[in-house]
């Protein structure tokens, strides 16, 4: 029996001490191809998500757009109060800026295959103060007539995620700035995110990282890239937290 203070054997959660990482996994295995569409809809879902559990969004994506839009229509019958036009336009600020990187995100997975996405939350790109990973590099990545449908895989990563249950004990944050990177291909030909040629992937903090593989006998296709023909990319504008 492997004993607990062997060097190789990380216990499952660690205290956060200065230096080191606290680490959580959770591992979704389809059985069956994804398409890149997929996989584009996967880490929306993914980040919309945490930025909600992380208390960076009040309420859950569609119901914020809904009641935004409710906001809206109600100020055509009375005039807001001071704080509900602050609310107002704070939520709709919010809202475009997680729109335009949803948008931009669809437009990178089209130019590229994305083998791993970083969600940091608070401190900076480089000294975050939690970290998210979603993990895609061994997808088997197909054509939609190969591979599975979207629905029933996002049924099945949310419901590995609601199981492992990692945010129970985490506490509730304030509002912090969010920075999203993507890596890709370095010729891909994005001209919204930004290169960061030198990046390193923080070593600090906590982290949670979301690893989605397939169930198939077949040798990984989805990055049996050349390492070094992969770099990071950063999103040009950090997503703002905020609480009504």
């Amino acid at each position: 029996m492997e004993q607990a203070d062997q060097p190789m054997r990380r216990p499952r959660v660690r205290p956060n001490r200065r230096g080191s990482r606290e680490d959580h996994h959770v591992s979704v295995v389809f059985p069956g191809r994804v398409t890149r569409e997929s996989c584009c809809r996967f880490t929306s879902e993914l980040l919309k998500h945490i930025l909600h559990q992380r208390h960076q969004l009040p309420l859950p994506y569609e119901e914020l757009l809904r009641f935004c839009q409710g906001q809206q229509e109600g100020e055509v019958i009375r005039r807001p109060t001071k704080g509900e036009a602050s609310d107002s336009r704070q939520c709709q600020r919010s809202l475009s800026d997680l729109d335009a990187l949803l948008a931009q995100l669809e437009t990178f997975f089209t130019l590229t295959a994305v083998p791993r996405v970083l969600l940091l939350l608070g401190g900076s790109a480089v000294t975050p103060k939690e970290m998210y990973v979603i993990d895609m590099e061994v997808l088997q990545v197909g054509n939609g007539e190969e591979s599975l449908g979207t629905r029933p895989c996002l049924r099945q990563l949310f419901h590995a995620v609601f199981l492992a249950d990692p945010f129970s004990d985490l506490r509730s944050t304030s509002p912090m700035s969010v920075v999203i990177m993507v890596q890709g291909h370095r010729d891909c030909g994005t001209e919204w995110f930004r290169p960061k040629l030198n990046y390193k992937v923080p070593i600090r903090g906590h982290n949670l990282t979301v690893r989605m593989s397939c169930g198939t006998s077949e040798t990984p296709n989805a990055n049996s890239h050349a390492h070094e023909e992969y770099i990071w990319f950063q999103a040009p504008i950090a997503l703002k937290g905020f609480h009504n």
